[in-house]
């Protein structure tokens, strides 16, 4: 069964220069071990590969059960050069969480 990210986790995003970094939280803690097992960086970058131009790592935060991701050359220059809508980043946040897992 296929499940939408945002049935079981929540994001935060920010960013620093041309860089977006998003956080993924489970609602429930238990769901954090699944998360970390269907949810890679190259998944990520797939999703996200018509934004995300450069590479995508993943840091695994098991103290808060959070996964972050920090995708490089994703903002189109960033908040002071770009001509993006969306200089932050905040609606990337959203478009991971539309992401299909098994589930």
């Amino acid at each position: 069964m296929k499940k939408k990210l945002y049935e079981l986790a929540h994001s935060r995003a920010g960013d620093k220069g041309n860089t977006l970094i998003v956080s993924i939280i489970p609602y429930n803690e238990e769901d954090y071990p699944l998360l970390c097992e269907r949810l890679s960086s190259e998944k990520v970058k797939d999703h996200l590969k018509d934004v995300v131009e450069g590479t995508v790592i993943r840091y695994e935060v098991p103290n808060i059960a959070a996964l972050q991701f920090v995708c490089q050359q994703a903002l189109l220059g960033g908040v002071t050069t770009s001509l993006s809508t969306d200089t932050h980043g905040k609606s990337l946040s959203y478009a991971l969480l539309e992401m299909e897992i098994d589930w």
